[in-house]
């Protein structure tokens, strides 16, 4: 493989040249594109131009129409859920942004000991979770740097609380050179993911004042670096609201064919945050290029029309009304009940000098998320599966494209979501939820695989545990 480390060139010249050209794109050059997008096999960045380019909300529905038939296609009525989890809020960058800024004075901060790690692993556990987002600011506890990281791992794996256990554990920290990747690989993380923040450069130095994360080129290769060391399942994302959305998805396709071409695999995931208040940030309060939420929804559905096999994250950034919008346009993965402080999880507090990074639009329990999201005809799924069993990267897109993915996913979901019934729901959403197994236990189509996913249930209501295939 290539040792020149060297990350994507985003080509801002293209970009602002595909809006201009595609700016008065017909009603009918948009339906040719979604008829495209009907075959699952992904749209280029002139096609995503066109469909960013419309004004049109009658031809908006269209586009989300389009986005649900794909989403329903490719994942079903799966979400996958998660919780993140902080473990420091010292940061030596400069983000103008971020409430974990190195100059905020605004917020209390802390590095967790292992002990306290363990603690608010125990709530996550007991909450019913079984993934974590490990999520630190870039400064480590003086005498162990990046060793703090790789105890903290070893950490939340070790800890089991009742019937329950982190299962997966993704990571979002800061970039590393490739060695240090080889070793946060070897310690059996999930995907790891950074986000670019903008792509714009001229807005990423106006909004990165000073630190490592300065650097653009530095960080925006940091996903090369992380391939390079053989992590295959790698997340990008995007702050929206710095710039131009249109200009951030584009190079976000050019980012993801970057990747592909590289490596032969580009992002398992493509995150979707909007820039929140935070404290102590007046870019925070005030956004320099705010996304409306009909923008919002929109992006979304183009995300999943352009990129079909790619994972799209929504946060609880986003209040529930939006959240419910956005999950039949594309969004295959929703934290729930997360806190962005660390030890937010043990205070359970809001307060907003707490440390939280920034604040959050959704605060309603793992147990009132599930409950809606299954009122909602979705199926949760705190599946692991693909991961210990090595399905990860160019072998879960092989998988993935021609649907056999389905085949593990859906059954996989039944599951998971089962055990939670089990183990952690209140009365009302175990209710619900045993009506939305069933119906999507008769809608497997393989005889065989219905009649052993129940027995399965049989012998998860019997006290078995993390049956998956």
């Amino acid at each position: 493989m290539s040792t020149n480390l060297a990350g994507p060139r985003i080509d801002a010249g293209r970009i602002q040249a595909a809006l201009a050209d595609h700016a008065d794109a017909t009603p009918a050059a948009v339906r040719d594109i979604l008829a495209k997008a009907r075959e699952l096999k992904g749209l280029d960045d002139l096609d995503v131009a066109v469909l960013l380019a419309n004004t049109d909300r009658g031809i908006d529905e269209e586009i989300f129409e389009t986005a649900r038939t794909v989403k329903e296609t490719i994942y079903g009525n799966r979400l996958v859920l998660f919780a993140p989890m902080y473990i420091t809020n010292k940061c030596q960058n400069e983000c103008r942004y971020c409430a974990f800024r190195a100059s905020n004075t605004d917020i209390r901060r802390r590095n967790l000991s292992q002990e306290e790690i363990a603690e608010e692993v125990r709530i996550i556990i007991d909450e019913g979770h079984k993934r974590i987002l490990l999520v630190a600011g870039e400064s480590y506890p003086a005498g162990e740097g990046l060793d703090y990281v790789y105890k903290t791992i070893e950490t939340i794996y070790s800890v089991k609380s009742g019937n329950g256990e982190i299962r997966r554990l993704n990571v979002n920290i800061a970039g590393l050179d490739v060695e240090h990747y080889r070793r946060l690989k070897a310690c059996n993380i999930g995907t790891y993911q950074l986000f670019q923040e903008t792509y714009h450069r001229p807005t990423y130095e106006k909004m990165h004042l000073a630190g490592p994360k300065a650097d653009y080129d530095w960080h925006i290769g940091s996903i090369d670096r992380a391939m390079e060391a053989g992590i295959d399942d790698a997340g990008i994302g995007v702050l929206f609201g710095l710039h131009d959305y249109r200009f951030e998805v584009l190079a976000m396709m050019q980012h993801a064919a970057h990747l592909e071409n590289r490596f032969g695999v580009g992002p398992h995931t493509i995150s979707v945050p909007r820039i929140e208040p935070a404290a102590g940030s007046s870019v925070a309060l005030n956004p320099p290029a705010p996304v409306r939420d009909h923008d919002f929804l929109r992006l979304i559905a183009i995300l999943r029309l352009a990129v079909p096999y790619t994972g799209i994250i929504l946060s609880t950034r986003e209040n529930a009304t939006i959240r419910r919008q956005c999950y039949a346009l594309g969004i295959s993965q929703i934290s729930a009940s997360s806190r962005t402080n660390p030890g937010g999880y043990t205070e359970r507090q809001h307060d907003p000098h707490s440390g939280e990074q920034f604040s959050l639009g959704d605060h309603r329990s793992l147990d009132e998320v599930i409950a809606d999201c299954l009122e909602l005809g979705f199926l949760p799924s705190f599946c692991t599966a693909c991961y210990r069993r090595g399905r990860t990267g160019a072998d879960f897109m092989d998988l993935a494209k021609p649907g056999l993915i389905k085949e593990f996913c859906q059954p996989n979901a039944v599951l998971t979501v089962k055990e939670y019934l089990e183990d952690y729901a209140s009365a009302e959403t175990r209710a619900i939820g045993e009506r939305v197994i069933e119906q999507s236990v008769e809608a497997i189509t393989t005889d065989g695989l219905k009649c052993d996913v129940c027995d399965r249930l049989v012998k998860i209501e019997d006290g078995d545990r993390d049956l998956h295939y």
